[in-house]
C-alpha cells in the first residue's frame, strides 16, 4: 500500500500543477480589470489613466500570462500565494482566517448527515415498500432537488423571523461569542447543509443494505438463530457501508459548493463568502488561492477514499 500511496501522491502533484495552470489562466482571462476596481470614478477625470498603468506595472499585470504564472509559481513553491489586491494582506493569511468557520460548518453538517442517512437508510431497507421506505425516498429526493438557498431563506423566515428561536446571520452575536451562542448560530445553517448532503447518502445506504440483506451469509446467520438486529447492524450494514465510504469522500468537495451558498445566505464568515466577494472585486490572488484549496481537497479526498475502501474491504487490492 505504501508504494501505491507514493505513486498516487506523485500523480496528484502533476495533476495539481496542470490544475494550477488552468485556474491561473482562466482567472486572468475573465472579464474585468482589478486595477480599475481600485480607482475612484472621480479620479478618471484627472490622472486616472496614469494611475491604472502604474498600478498594473506594480502588480505585474502588464506582463504576459506565462510570465505572471512563472512569478506566481516561484512564490507558491515557497508557500507565498501573493497578496490580496483588496486587503493588501497575504493570501494564505486571508484564507487561513476563513478555513476554520467553513470546516466547522461542514464538519457539523457531515456528522448530522451521516447519522440521519444511516438511520433512514436502514429503516427504509428493512421496511421495503412500506410508508417508511416511501417517506425516506421522498426526503432523499427532496434533499437533492431543493436548492440550498431556498431552504436557507425558508429556515430564516420560519425559525428566525416567525418563531424567533435561532439567529438568522453571522457566526456569533456581537458582545457574546460564547460556546452556546456559537452553537445557536451553527444550528440552522448546519442543519440545512446536512439535509442537502444526507439525500444521496440515504439512497446509497438503502440500496447497499437491500443488496446485502439478500446475500447468502445473511440467510445463514438467520438460520443459526441470530437476532434480526444483529443480522442487520452487525453483518449486513457493515458490508453495505463500503460504497458509502467512497461516496462520502467524493461528496466532501461538493459540500464546499453547498457551503458557499449557505455562507452567503447566513452571512457565515467562511471561505465561500470570501470567494464570492473576491470574485466581485476581481481579487485574482485570493480567487486562485481558493480554487487551489478546493483542488487539493478533491485530490486528497480521492486518495483517502481509495485507501479506506481497501482498508474496509480486504478483497480490494491497491496496486
Amino acid at each position: 500500500m505504501a508504494a501505491y500511496i507514493i505513486r498516487r501522491v506523485l500523480v496528484n502533484v502533476l495533476v495539481f500543477m496542470v490544475i494550477s495552470i488552468g485556474i491561473f489562466v482562466l482567472v486572468r482571462l475573465a472579464p474585468g480589470d482589478p486595477v480599475r476596481m481600485m480607482v475612484d470614478p472621480e479620479q478618471m477625470r484627472g490622472g486616472g489613466a496614469a494611475f491604472i498603468e502604474a498600478k498594473r506595472r506594480e502588480l505585474g499585470l502588464d506582463q504576459p500570462v506565462v510570465a505572471q504564472y512563472g512569478h506566481w509559481l516561484a512564490g507558491a513553491l515557497r508557500g507565498d500565494l501573493g497578496y490580496s489586491y483588496v486587503g493588501h494582506r497575504p493570501v494564505g493569511e486571508v484564507l487561513g482566517e476563513r478555513v476554520g468557520p467553513t470546516l466547522q460548518l461542514m464538519g457539523a453538517a457531515l456528522a448530522v448527515a451521516l447519522l440521519v442517512a444511516v438511520a433512514l437508510g436502514v429503516a427504509a431497507a428493512v421496511r421495503r415498500n412500506t410508508a417508511v421506505d416511501y417517506g425516506a425516498t421522498v426526503l432523499g429526493l427532496a434533499a437533492v432537488s431543493v436548492p440550498p438557498f431556498f431552504l436557507g431563506i425558508i429556515g430564516i423566515f420560519v425559525f428566525s423571523l416567525q418563531l424567533g428561536l435561532l439567529p438568522s446571520a453571522g457566526m456569533t452575536t456581537p458582545g457574546d461569542g460564547g460556546p452556546l451562542d456559537q452553537l445557536q448560530h451553527l444550528v440552522l445553517p448546519g442543519l440545512i447543509l446536512a439535509f442537502v448532503t444526507a439525500g444521496p447518502f440515504t439512497r446509497y445506504v438503502r440500496g447497499g443494505l437491500v443488496d446485502e440483506l439478500g446475500a447468502d451469509y445473511v440467510r445463514t446467520a438467520e438460520a443459526k438463530g441470530a437476532s434480526p438486529a444483529r443480522v442487520v447492524l452487525r453483518h449486513a450494514l457493515r458490508n453495505s457501508l463500503i460504497p458509502l465510504i467512497t461516496v462520502v469522500m467524493y461528496q466532501i468537495p461538493q459540500m464546499l459548493a453547498g457551503a458557499v451558498v449557505i455562507e452567503q445566505v447566513f452571512a457565515w464568515p467562511g471561505m465561500g463568502q470570501l470567494a464570492v466577494s473576491s470574485i466581485g472585486q476581481h481579487d485574482y490572488p485570493v480567487i486562485v488561492g481558493f480554487a487551489l484549496y478546493v483542488a487539493v481537497l478533491v485530490l486528497v479526498c480521492n486518495l483517502i477514499a481509495d485507501i479506506l475502501y481497501a482498508a474496509v474491504d480486504p478483497r480490494v487490492s491497491l496496486r
